[in-house]
């Protein structure tokens, strides 16, 4: 019994250190996502760039990532997270480092972009996901929304360190810096504990053929008919459509609301904060309750968040409280559509069909600024996107809570009737 005990302590700490590592894993891929405004304007000024050249390169990634995930789930579920993730990190490094040497080329810019765009679809969510999923069936939610917390992690931290860097060291050294510090440690954590149960699959499958996990689920095309699955796709693309839209728009928001400049900037610290106790409460709560009403009910409450800037003088306290929701309702969004995905498709081809999901977030993600900026431009202003935002959140929430219960994939069930 003491042998058997020690196998399960050794089994419990190995799944947890793997995700420590693919947290970190996940946080350095985010670095320069959460630096690129403090990038923009010492390279816009020494190349005498234009704002909007300067900050392209995040549109270059969203696009490629839009059109090229499907095709990196596939590299997923043939060669597990881990003969992806650690080149895909090697090359980030790399790649960011390699921004020090920028020379004002336009074209050299656009190159470097995308290189980065394929180390990015190498290390994206998708990755860290299929690595949480495949490793964990009791225990899911929290693992999810820990190795996705890295994403705040990287959110909270990088603009001090990158405002850090540029003060003492220059723009250059700073993104040498950032991967050299961030990315070395990213690097060693996966090497040493990212073991998953793809990893597990191969050491267990040896030699033989067949699904590197062999595991029951829905082929792409089952999936692409199946209404739970649909409805998940549907809902995951509004809501990121709103919110995504409302996070770029939000400083506007705020000022021509009357919001001081200082005031609209500090207003966004609470709501990163509640990102990171949305993704941890979230996580404990899908491993008690129904996906679907955890789901359904965290995402209609940012609904909150709409009708508190679309109230005229609304109080500050109003409008914030009204952000920390948003803020905790936004930080379970991939954990969400993460779970839910394989809860409703089972993990036999859960690298291409979550790719397929992951063009969706990204389509919304890249829709919905453009969106409240033809709004704004049309009506001058955004008023009628907030109310847009009420009614797609709702229809949001709705698709959610109209999913019927999941199947039990250790029994074979399909998808689509439920248990």
């Amino acid at each position: 019994m003491g042998a058997e005990t020690l196998t399960a302590r050794q089994e419990f700490a190995r799944h947890w250190r793997m995700v420590l590592a693919a947290g970190i894993g996940f946080s350095f891929t985010s670095v320069i996502t959460a630096a690129t405004g403090l990038f923009i304007g010492p390279i816009s000024r020494e190349f005498g760039w234009s704002i909007a050249l300067a900050s392209s390169g995040v549109s270059i990634v969203a696009l490629l990532t839009f059109l090229f995930s499907p095709l990196f789930g596939i590299f997923i579920d043939k060669w597990g997270v881990r003969r992806m993730a650690l080149p895909g990190l090697v090359l980030l490094a790399l790649v960011i480092a390699s921004l020090s040497l920028l020379n004002g080329s336009v074209w050299q810019w656009f190159a470097v972009w995308t290189v980065y765009s394929v180390a990015a679809l190498m290390t994206k969510s998708t990755v860290w996901t299929a690595s949480a999923n495949s490793t964990f069936d009791a225990g899911r939610g929290m693992a999810l929304g820990l190795v996705l917390s890295g994403a705040a992690l990287a959110q909270a931290f990088t603009p001090l360190i990158t405002e850090y860097l540029i003060r003492l060291y220059g723009w250059r050294m700073a993104f040498v810096w950032l991967a050299a510090g961030w990315g070395t440690l990213a690097i060693m954590l996966c090497a040493l504990w990212l073991k998953d149960g793809y990893e597990i699959s191969r050491a267990a499958r040896g030699s033989s053929g067949g699904p590197l996990l062999d595991v029951p689920g829905l082929t792409v095309r089952e999936a692409l008919r199946d209404p739970a699955v649909l409805r998940v796709a549907a809902s995951t693309f509004m809501v990121m459509t709103v919110t995504i839209g409302l996070v770029v728009h939000q400083f506007r928001i705020l000022t021509g609301s009357g919001f001081s400049a200082q005031t609209a900037a500090l207003a966004s610290l609470p709501a990163g904060l509640a990102g990171i106790a949305g993704k941890l409460i979230t996580g404990a709560l899908l491993d008690r309750y129904p996906a679907r009403w955890v789901g359904g009910l965290t995402i209609g409450a940012s609904v909150v968040t709409f009708i508190a800037l679309l109230v005229p003088q609304a109080p500050a306290w109003v409008v914030v409280g009204g952000l920390v929701i948003n803020g905790y309702a936004s930080g379970t969004k991939l954990q969400l559509v993460g779970y839910l995905t394989a809860a409703y498709t089972g993990m036999r081809q859960f690298g291409t069909i979550f790719g397929l999901m992951a063009s969706l977030i990204a389509a919304g993600s890249g829709l919905g600024p453009v969106l409240g900026g033809w709004i704004f431009d049309t009506w001058h202003s955004y008023v009628p996107g907030l109310w847009a935002g009420v009614i797609l959140t709702l229809a949001s929430a709705w698709l959610l809570l109209g999913l019927p219960p999941y199947p039990d994939w250790k029994r074979g069930e399909s998808s689509g009737g439920g248990a």
